[in-house]
């Protein structure tokens, strides 16, 4: 037939309504990866460790900086964010899966490392999320000029 399309359409990236629905995605997924990275430091502290916690608080500081700054629309910090979170995210998978061959415990910091690939992978493929984060990459840019 002439005129129709089979594809369903794509939602715009610069919808309003998308972007203002990807607010507590973004946030869901912003704070999930901060309590990934800082819930080894935790549970270390609650089991006694407290070798090294200047270094870890530091560490989540860092951590939690850049996900701020991915929060307000910072293209750079989104980009490390998601390459920090892959990279890491691969090596902790692979390390869990050795560790898994000898205990348990493995499965389990395997399991943290998908956390963190699924977690990036919907800040760069959710259309939501990406709508709100485009959102705020043009407010930013928009302030510049």
């Amino acid at each position: 037939m002439r005129g129709v399309s089979s594809a369903a359409p794509t939602p715009s990236p610069h919808d309003p309504a998308l972007a203002e629905a990807g607010r507590v995605p973004t946030l869901a997924v912003l704070v999930t990866l901060f309590g990934l990275t800082v819930l080894p430091f935790l549970a270390g502290l609650l089991q006694g460790q407290t070798a090294g916690v200047l270094r870890e608080v530091l560490y989540a500081a860092a951590t939690a900086f850049l996900l701020h700054m991915v929060w307000r629309g910072s293209v750079w910090a989104w980009r490390l964010t998601i390459s920090f979170g892959m990279l890491a995210g691969f090596l902790v998978f692979i390390v869990g899966m050795l560790a898994g061959s000898a205990s348990w415990r493995g499965w389990i910091v395997s399991l943290a490392g998908l956390g963190y690939l699924l977690l990036c992978t919907a800040l760069v493929g959710t259309p939501s999320i990406r709508a709100f984060l485009d959102s705020r990459w043009a407010q930013r840019s928009g302030r510049r000029a």
